[in-house]
């Protein structure tokens, strides 16, 4: 609800837009085109390798920070490395979360050479692995091996370029049993279980723990910070950067122009649009039909690397059955002030395992893909 000084700001807006031209303020705002460039040229590129990379880009990936360095070697092979200042300290103190959109980018990549019939061997972690209760540093994340004709296309490849998280309020409309079983094939593979439910009493708890994990984070200052500080607020940010978190389109323009959206505001629990920012997710997890979540023992960097694998598979699969997923996966954080809602959740679904990812699945209308950099912004020297 705006407040009675935001709605005086928002009319005052709407008097500059009148003098301004409505039409051009709105085209003007609409999301940026050029941070989804990747998406429409993946696949251009001649090199091979840079072809595959081009493809294993668009993977999801924590708050979108796409903290991937790729090194070519040799005639047909690469290296990939974390960035490590693309991290996400405070609501992965461990870089789990980090390694899990490594592992989403590498299956990406495998599925990109398949398509071509190139076979890509991963080796993870080839000059060691970093410890389970640290965090990542220089050391590589995974060797790839590329040999011509060593595999077959997979048919979830098609689906590359329709796989986009959805955040938006999904339909009241409940998810076919034969879709999740799908999901949960999907996402049983590289030593994950996938498990799913539909609009039963576990998905009414789901529900409840995943907006109290929103909730948690919301009002825990780092935590927030850290989202805020990804924040890109317009069209123009977000071409700027081309990564985060985003904020467009002509309703974001109008309270950016009037000072009623800014990043002061987003970190202030007592602002209207920290308020309304609430509300809006409150109501998205309300939405949820249907909830899909993956597991394994939880014991090994490998294992977090094949959870990102996993992963990419059971949203491709998704995008096969028509059905808008989105991570909510808050009460899986290890600070301290989640720890509570962490033994909840696990004690509901986890089965005695280490929950990897949990998601909420149903349907809902399109959405415009996440920025993307571009390829040369991955490539080291």
């Amino acid at each position: 609800m705006t407040s009675r000084r935001g709605l005086l700001k928002l009319i005052g807006g709407g008097v500059v837009l009148a003098a301004a031209g409505v039409g051009g303020f709105v085209a003007l705002n609409q999301p940026s085109r050029a941070a989804r460039e990747a998406w429409r040229t993946a696949g251009q590129e001649t090199e091979f390798r840079r072809r595959f990379l081009s493809y294993a880009l668009l993977a999801p990936n924590p708050h979108n920070r796409q903290p991937w360095l790729v090194q070519l070697e040799g005639q047909n092979a690469l290296t990939l490395y974390v960035d490590l200042d693309r991290r996400l300290p405070a609501t992965d103190p461990f870089d789990r979360q980090i390694i899990l959109g490594c592992g989403a980018f590498l299956e990406l990549l495998r599925l990109a050479a398949a398509e071509e019939r190139y076979s890509a061997e991963i080796a993870m972690f080839p000059e060691g692995v970093p410890d389970m209760g640290g965090r990542l540093d220089a050391r590589p994340v995974a060797r790839v091996q590329f040999t011509a004709g060593g595999a077959e296309p997979d048919p979830l490849f098609a689906y590359v370029l329709a796989r986009h998280t959805n955040r938006e309020i999904y339909e009241p409309r409940d998810v076919e049993t034969e879709k999740l079983n799908a999901l949960a094939a999907a996402g049983t593979s590289f030593g994950l279980t996938a498990r799913t439910c539909g609009n039963d009493q576990t998905a009414e708890r789901l529900r409840d723990i995943t907006w109290r994990g929103h909730e948690m984070e919301s009002l825990t200052d780092y935590t927030m910070q850290e989202s805020i500080d990804l924040m890109r607020i317009g069209p123009q940010e977000v071409a700027q950067h081309g990564d985060g978190l985003t904020l467009e389109g002509p309703v974001i323009g109008l309270g950016k122009l009037v000072g009623a959206v800014s990043r002061e505001a987003l970190a202030d629990p007592q602002s209207a649009m920290f308020r309304e920012g609430l509300d809006m997710f409150r109501a998205r997890a309300a939405s949820a039909r249907a909830f899909a979540w993956l597991t394994n023992d939880g014991a090994s960097r490998d294992g977090q690397l094949s959870a990102g694998r996993a992963y990419m598979r059971l949203t491709l699969e998704a995008a096969v059955q028509g059905l808008a997923i989105h991570p909510w996966s808050q009460a899986l954080q290890e600070y301290p002030e989640m720890a509570p809602l962490y033994r909840e959740v696990h004690e509901l679904i986890g089965e005695g395992e280490r929950l990897q990812m949990l998601v909420r699945v149903g349907y809902a209308r399109p959405v415009v893909p996440a920025p993307r950099r571009g390829l040369d912004d991955l490539m080291m020297s």
